[in-house]
């Protein structure tokens, strides 16, 4: 069951920052973003690192120079290959024209990629002022948007206002837990002095998704708790886990709060 939310969840986040339905610009009458939007389809024959992709995408932007996504689709190989500053002016100009459509990406970017907290705070609380209902999750799908709010002011110093963030949002009937949602609650309440509420944030993300982060962090408390045996336990168990590869995981950056063999050690 939760392999099939997961994908459902996948394809709506494709949805939300892929290419943009053409036929709607046209039922809506707008005929020139109508045709950048196919124009701009035909980019996906290509790869993103091709001349061929960032000519297509050129093209299209000289049909309109406001079709936003065309902004967003070229930033994608600079963003890859390490040009910020270009990715941040192609997306400056994507979010000036979309604001709706392209803060959630920019904001993700900004955690994710740059580190730049205070600039993902803004982009996102921007976006919660503009949409009604639920804002969508981050590009890779691992989080909601408000728990990468969260994330981010913990990284400020503001925990208090991420454990507020993350309560609210976890709180919500509706709410798709995130693979590591309750373990950086847990972290949270352990780096705020409360143990007893960490442990039962690290039981519910055991029960959700066992992690070799969620045993070690979880030795940690009993560690606060002076109890050896316990602390033992677990640290045993983080080991074990890593080992089998069932750890915190991204393919372009590391994760805030994930560890390393060394850690355990």
């Amino acid at each position: 069951m939760k392999k099939l939310m997961l994908l459902g969840l996948l394809t709506m986040i494709e949805l939300c920052y892929g290419q943009p339905n053409c036929e709607a610009y046209k039922y809506y009458g707008d005929m020139s973003k109508f045709e950048a939007c196919k124009k701009a389809e035909e980019a996906s024959r290509y790869y993103q690192f091709t001349k061929e992709y960032q000519e297509i995408l050129d093209a299209a932007l000289a049909i309109d120079s406001t079709y936003a996504y065309a902004y967003q689709a070229k930033g994608y190989a600079y963003l890859k290959s390490g040009d910020f500053i270009t990715w941040e002016k192609l997306m400056r100009n994507a979010v000036h024209y979309e604001p709706d459509l392209h803060l959630g990406y920019r904001g993700w970017c900004r955690y994710q990629f740059f580190r730049d907290y205070k600039g993902a705070i803004e982009d996102i609380e921007r976006l919660e002022s503009l949409v009604k209902g639920d804002i969508g999750f981050g590009q890779n799908g691992d989080y909601h948007l408000k728990i990468a709010k969260a994330l981010c002011y913990k990284a400020i110093g503001e925990k208090a206002r991420a454990i507020e963030i993350m309560e609210e949002q976890l709180g919500l009937e509706d709410h798709f837990i995130g693979l590591y949602d309750y373990l950086h609650l847990g972290i949270l309440y352990l780096e705020t002095n409360q143990p007893d509420k960490a442990l039962q944030a690290f039981q519910i993300q055991e029960t959700e998704n066992t992690l070799a982060e969620n045993e070690y962090y979880r030795a940690l408390v009993y560690k606060e708790k002076k109890n050896k045996a316990l602390y033992n336990k677990y640290l045993e168990k983080a080991h074990k886990l890593y080992l089998e590869g069932r750890h915190m995981f991204d393919p372009y950056t590391h994760q805030m709060d994930r560890i390393f063999l060394s850690d355990i050690k």
